[in-house]
């Protein structure tokens, strides 16, 4: 990768570290699922004019919407304003890693070799150290919320891999356009007209500066240069830099809102920032068929046959269909 674009996915991955923060500010001005519909909101306005219709089926759309913005940021918006504090959830969201890779097994039949499933445990160690670190200091629910927000992204990462959408940006706000209406509903019927109202009156330039923060900095931005690098670069050159989120989601919120950070958290971010590592930036899976294990000639004649060219491994995160190397490289 260029310096310029090892720069920019570094910046990519503070901005998403950093919004941890700023959504625990911003819960300070809204009730949760109100905040989230507004994230949605100004991402997807006016932005929907000006990128084109939907480059793939709407089902795509409307999945992925449901499960990463209604589902996903509802979950992790509720789970931080019952108590998750904001450098913990940006760490325990990286277990989503894992459950794309459970996802993938069963919806697209990707098989995970030995050391993936040797980082999926480590990872899993990982969670149970933060739990057991929050367990004895937070509320369970909250992180049980987070949880199940992680588990919701690895559903809507199994999804977009079936949509393969050619276009990043395009498909991230059109996406934004689904939750709103699902999420201002929610929050209508969970939180109280009574509350959303209040917030809306109360709405100061903090607020406001959360709200576009959120939509147009870590979701406009942070996901259209993400989709920009992952065209030019290969998957496994890009993911790694995914790493930093929460080093810069637990140091950000130690340093801004003064969260202490316990010799017990560290050692869980290790475990679980190394098992997502090892699970998901490695190449140990196969599609569907196991392969043959040497390249013995054939015994029998029903094993000949036109010879066939060899064919790099698939890396982890190729859409179905997709060959192994078909994003350009750069220079």
């Amino acid at each position: 990768m260029r310096t310029a674009h090892k720069a920019l996915a570094v910046l990519v991955a503070a901005l998403w570290g950093v919004n941890f923060v700023v959504i625990e500010v911003g819960l300070g001005h809204f009730p949760p699922l109100l905040f989230s519909a507004l994230r949605f909101l100004v991402a997807a306005l006016p932005a929907v004019f000006f990128v084109g219709r939907p480059k793939v089926a709407w089902t795509w759309v409307i999945g992925v919407g449901l499960a990463l913005g209604v589902a996903k940021f509802g979950l992790l918006f509720v789970g931080m304003d019952r108590g998750m504090p904001a450098g913990l959830s940006s760490l325990v969201l990286q277990i989503q890693a894992v459950f794309t890779l459970v996802f993938a097994a069963v919806a697209l039949g990707e098989r995970p070799g030995r050391v993936r499933l040797l980082g999926m445990g480590v990872a899993l160690a990982g969670i149970a150290v933060a739990a057991a670190d929050e367990g004895s200091s937070g509320p369970v629910l909250a992180f049980a919320l987070v949880i199940a927000a992680a588990a919701c992204w690895g559903v809507s990462n199994v999804l977009t891999r079936k949509a393969s959408p050619p276009d990043a940006l395009n498909f991230m706000v059109w996406v934004s356009v689904v939750p709103v209406l699902p999420l201002l509903g929610l929050s209508l019927l969970f939180e109280g007209p009574e509350a959303d109202l209040a917030a809306l009156r109360a709405l100061d330039w903090s607020g406001a500066g959360t709200v576009l923060y959120v939509a147009w900095v870590t979701t406009v931005f942070g996901f259209g240069a993400w989709g920009y690098l992952l065209r030019r670069y290969p998957a496994s050159s890009v993911a790694p830099f995914s790493l930093l989120v929460p080093v810069f989601g637990m140091s950000s919120a130690a340093v801004l809102l003064g969260e202490p950070v316990s010799p017990l958290r560290w050692c869980a971010a290790a475990l679980l920032v190394g098992g997502v590592a090892l699970a998901s930036l490695t190449r140990g899976g196969t599609p569907s068929a196991r392969a043959p294990r040497s390249p013995r000639p054939p015994r029998s004649p029903r094993n000949a046959g036109s010879p066939r060219s060899p064919q790099a491994p698939v890396p982890a995160g190729t859409p179905a269909g997709t060959p192994a190397d078909s994003s350009p490289r750069g220079a």
